[in-house]
């Protein structure tokens, strides 16, 4: 996973994924969903099981929710689970959702350029901006980041690489000045699909898709990721 010998002291932009490599919201996605489901007259689904279907945003997690046991769910089906997912989760953002240890302070030596120059960091996730935004505020991070982007911030989202190019072009920077960190296969493959150096990390949500399609470099924590770049 990664070779020791790459060097990433180059790289000034650093753009994170959010559920798996930020935070762990997994216990309130799993509220959503398996309320969406009860809507509907379909029993609760365990955390394990919903946790291996988040990353590639809500129509996607509710639709393989309410899929579950049929292999197949109606257009109408998908559409109000996900009103009721959305309107739920809204109101549950912060319920269980915590930062993942060593994640505030990371951020701290990546903006105050505690070793080395400060960095620019970036926010690039398949979550809706409008849930994405008021987790990251209430959580205290906002700040830390120039740019926050969600799955509607551009015509399509990850593995498509049109959010990390716009970061690349607004940052002026070079696709090997940057690094993508993400827990999951479809940050590996935003990451290839725009040139940029792919970071992976152990203790996600979806970390392991990772063996079968590596990173540059693979983390146990974010705090392991400073001493990599300088």
């Amino acid at each position: 996973m990664g070779e020791p010998h790459k060097s990433f002291s180059n790289i000034r932009v650093l753009v994170f994924d959010l559920d798996g490599t930020l935070i762990d919201s997994s216990h309130d996605l799993a509220g959503a969903v398996n309320v969406a489901r009860g809507r509907l007259g379909l029993g609760p689904l365990s955390h394990a099981q919903v946790m291996t279907f988040i990353g590639n945003g809500a129509r996607e997690l509710v639709r393989r929710g309410v899929s579950f046991e049929s292999g197949a769910a109606s257009d109408e089906q998908i559409e109000l689970a996900l009103g009721l997912f959305r309107e739920h989760y809204a109101r549950h953002l912060l319920d269980q959702t915590r930062l993942y240890p060593g994640v505030r302070e990371a951020l701290d030596i990546f903006a105050r350029g505690t070793t080395g120059a400060p960095r620019t960091l970036a926010v690039l996730t398949n979550k809706p901006l409008r849930f994405t935004r008021p987790i990251l505020d209430g959580l205290g991070l906002a700040s830390y980041f120039r740019f926050i982007y969600g799955e509607d911030s551009f015509p399509a989202k990850k593995p498509d690489p049109v959010g990390l190019l716009s970061i690349l072009r607004d940052t002026r920077a070079a696709p090997r000045e940057a690094m993508l960190i993400g827990d999951s296969e479809i940050d590996v493959r935003t990451a290839r699909n725009a040139g940029v150096w792919a970071c992976g990390v152990s203790y996600g949500l979806s970390s392991d898709q990772l063996a079968a399609c590596p990173p540059d470099l693979m983390l146990d924590s974010l705090l392991d990721l400073p001493a990599r770049l300088d």
